[in-house]
């Protein structure tokens, strides 16, 4: 039963708590009251039951947030927090009404915050807004399809039109759509992969082949040694939690570098555990290297530096000699430049004492199979990809790929992201897959590279691109740059949104928009041919099935690979030999295709069925094979370069709260920050504070320093005293995305570089914590 939008009323932060600092420990009965509570009073018992239990099941769906892998062996409650609450968010049977769009206009709509947009409930038909009027108006499928079509086809080249997706997007989908794009004639197909893993992407393809973690999901809880980098599993993938206790059960140690405390690094009471109900839990962190934010490349160069000054100590012990010989390239030149590394650079970068720099080398020299795992605050950082070839080097020069226990796990993204590269979406897909499908549907591909999602707004802002069509996502919000990607979303002549609920890039749009309401991948989808199911890739490259558990809210909603086959039809038709039909109707039909154009889909169909899925073949992880130029894994040389701070700055990092996915906010707590009933706050370590001239509890306007002629603000943020690393700060994303200069990119990736963010906090007029200059997210942006 659907119920109509509620009354929703906006935070105005004017009754926001900060409580004593973060939290030492994560999850247990608060993490399960936090999942379940929520779930009973959106969804009510029922459709909790059949929805909840049945995420990372076997016979279930693929939880819509996480990248964590699943267990061969799953348990009944195979799902985090935040899992819950993300499908809370989409199976919500509360519905947005035909009235909703003539009582809110899309100026109106684009005031509001992205909690409010959210809370609005499911969209449940398509609705168009006409160019030079300031309302959604409904419309039927058909028209929807058609004025998307004549749009596209009145194009002057199909390189003015870019199609974005994101994460959300199933294998079945992913596949079509990069099909319909390149049969238009263009590759212009950025990506959320983009503004996240696009800097793990490159540098492991130039350094082992593949741009994919080299371990399975089994490997956590055999490795001596874990370093978790630039993440924060508590909240963003809380069932890692799990294989981390399991490491330290198993006798292995962890090791935590990151800027900031992070509760569920430092201890997990497993709630499926008695120990973790009654008891103190598991201490995870071994050791914390509480990190300047962009020092993690000299980190990682000072305990490689120690590895090869270990092994010139007692040759022929250290370095796993047998290994480098066979199958690297690049050592001598990496001892050279190794043995030039200033150590007081490595600490001043770093903000660490030398004794804490030896003790992780020896747990690294001690420790026989290593995994080093990263996320997001190491993609993006300017020196991303440089650093991830640290990360590289180190594990290479002790053979701690393709061993049991052992290897490089880049936390990517979330849901079905990888997933999305494999099949294709990629604006530099490589030559032979672009030979495959040509071949596959007798068409020739376009072989031109396209545009990135930096570039996308760019070309935007510049007129080169008057159509954006989304597969997914919240682009505006997301990205960086807020005023300008608003600016160029609004010169475009069409914007297209496929969603299932409002958010910010519904408000924003092109002088004429669409809005194609899709099924959530926790509803059931039944097709002309019966009950469909979809697939998608984790973090460890295991591909599985993924079937709806719930009745759609709305039968006026498409599957996501039923509007791709509608639009393909429509914009491409016979230029392809493609059954777009067929496509809607059976995705067995799409699946046949992927297994003779994606390399490893063989036999999809049939693999895909099997209990638990598949596991796609991963040379470097399974038999020591790089499929790089030479055959073999490649030691790079990277100059140290830190981030630099004028006085009287910060270095920012911006991040999420616990009660947030993505751009995706579910309520305004941070409940293992201390933080309620707000998100207009700026974590400052207290040295800093003082030196600075502030005071704990302050409002502040948050000033850019950046040469480029742009003034970047957000005003009245409050100071919160939190034991960052010192120079550094951190505030939420994406009301800090203003903050982040478009073209301020990672080197080599072109990924936002959201983590070195230099900052001047300047105490605001209006000291009075009554709201009144608070601001929605977006609007927070605009300059003074």
């Amino acid at each position: 039963m659907t119920r109509k939008n509620p009354q929703v009323e906006e935070n105005d932060e004017k009754d926001l708590v900060v409580g004593d600092g973060p939290k030492d420990w994560a999850a247990g009965i608060p993490g399960v009251l936090h999942s379940m509570k929520p779930a009973i009073e959106h969804m009510g018992l029922n459709r909790t039951r059949k929805t909840v239990l049945a995420m990372n099941q076997k016979d279930g769906f693929d939880c819509p947030s996480c990248a964590w892998p699943d267990p061969n062996h799953r348990k009944a409650f195979e799902f985090c927090e935040n899992g819950a609450k993300a499908v809370t968010w989409e199976a919500t049977p509360v519905v947005i009404g035909r009235e909703f769009w003539a009582e809110h206009s899309v100026s109106e709509l684009r005031t509001h915050s992205e909690y409010w947009l959210g809370m609005q409930g499911r969209l449940t038909e398509p609705v168009h807004k006409p160019a030079g009027e300031d309302h959604y108006k409904p419309v039927s499928w058909p028209e929807a399809i058609r004025i998307i079509a004549d749009k596209l086809k009145g194009l002057d080249s199909p390189d003015e039109a870019a199609f974005y997706t994101s994460g959300r997007t199933s294998n079945e989908a992913a596949f079509l759509y990069q099909l319909m794009v390149r049969g238009y004639g263009t590759n212009n197909l950025p990506d959320c992969s983009n503004m996240c893993h696009e800097s793990s992407g490159w540098a492991m393809g130039q350094t082992i082949g593949i741009g994919k973690a080299t371990v399975s999901f089994d490997d956590f809880a055999k490795a001596d040694l874990i370093i978790v980098m630039g993440q924060n599993p508590g909240t963003n993938h809380p069932r890692m939690l799990t294989e981390l206790e399991a490491c330290k059960e198993n006798g292995g140690h962890i090791v935590a570098v990151n800027p900031l405390p992070e509760a569920g690094l430092r201890r997990y009471k497993n709630p499926q555990k008695v120990k973790g109900i009654i008891g103190r839990g598991t201490e995870i962190a071994d050791q914390f290297l509480h990190i300047r934010i962009g020092g993690d490349m000299a980190l990682l160069q000072a305990i490689s530096k120690r590895v090869l000054d270990a092994e010139a100590l007692n040759p022929g012990t250290v370095l796993d000699h047998a290994f480098l010989a066979e199958h690297c390239e690049g050592l001598d030149e990496l001892k050279e430049h190794l043995s030039l590394l200033d150590e007081e650079a490595v600490l001043t970068a770093t903000g660490l004492r030398t004794e804490e720099i030896d003790e992780l080398a020896a747990r690294y020299l001690k420790a026989e199979k290593v995994i080093i795992t990263w996320a997001m605050g190491i993609t993006q950082q300017k020196k991303g990809v440089a650093t991830i070839k640290e990360i590289i080097n180190l594990l290479l020069l002790r053979g701690n790929i393709g061993k049991p226990g052992a290897g490089a796990s880049p936390i990517r993204g979330h849901s079905n992201v990888q997933g999305d590269r494999t099949m294709g979406i990629w604006e530099q897909m490589p030559q032979s897959f672009m030979d495959s499908l040509g071949d596959e549907f007798g068409f020739e591909p376009p072989r031109e590279h396209g545009v990135d999602a930096v570039e996308t707004i760019n070309k935007m802002r510049d007129g080169g691109i008057k159509a954006f069509i989304a597969l997914g996502g919240n682009f505006v919000g997301a990205i960086s740059d807020t005023n300008a990607t608003e600016a160029a979303m609004q010169n475009t002549e069409l914007s297209v949104q496929i969603s299932t609920k409002l958010n910010r890039s519904h408000t924003v749009t092109g002088a004429e928009a669409l809005i194609l309401p899709t099924m959530g991948r926790s509803e059931i989808d039944i097709q002309e041919s019966g009950p469909q199911f979809v697939s998608v890739e984790d973090t460890v490259c295991a591909v599985h099935p993924s079937w709806g558990k719930v009745e759609p809210v709305s039968h006026h909603l498409l599957s996501e690979p039923a509007i791709v086959s509608r639009l393909g039809k429509a914009l491409v038709g016979d230029r392809v030999k493609a059954d777009w039909d067929g496509f809607e109707t059976n995705y067995d039909l799409i699946r046949d295709h992927i297994s003779r154009v994606v390399g490893g889909c063989e036999n999809y169909n049939e693999r895909i069925r099997q209990e638990g899925g598949f596991i796609l073949a991963n040379g470097p992880r399974d038999s020591r094979t790089f499929p790089t130029p030479t055959g073999k894994a490649v030691l790079t040389v990277n100059d140290l370069e830190h981030v630099e701070k004028p006085e009287g700055t910060l270095i920012l990092q911006s991040m999420r709260s616990h009660d947030q996915f993505n751009t995706t906010i579910y309520g305004h707590n941070d409940r293992y920050r201390g933080i309620k009933k707000g998100r207009h706050v700026v974590f400052v370590n207290p040295e800093d504070i003082e030196e600075l001239g502030l005071a704990d509890g302050m409002f502040v306007d948050i000033r850019g320093e950046y040469q480029d002629g742009v003034e970047r603000m957000v005003r009245k943020f409050r100071v919160v005293s939190y034991p960052t690393a010192r120079g550094c700060a951190a505030a939420y994303y994406p009301e800090a995305n203003v903050l982040v200069p478009l073209n301020h990119t990672a080197e080599g990736s072109n990924t936002p570089v959201s983590k070195a963010v230099i900052v001047r906090l300047e105490p605001s007029e209006d000291q009075t914590p009554d709201g009144s200059t608070t601001v929605a997210s977006g609007a927070a942006a605009q300059p003074r």
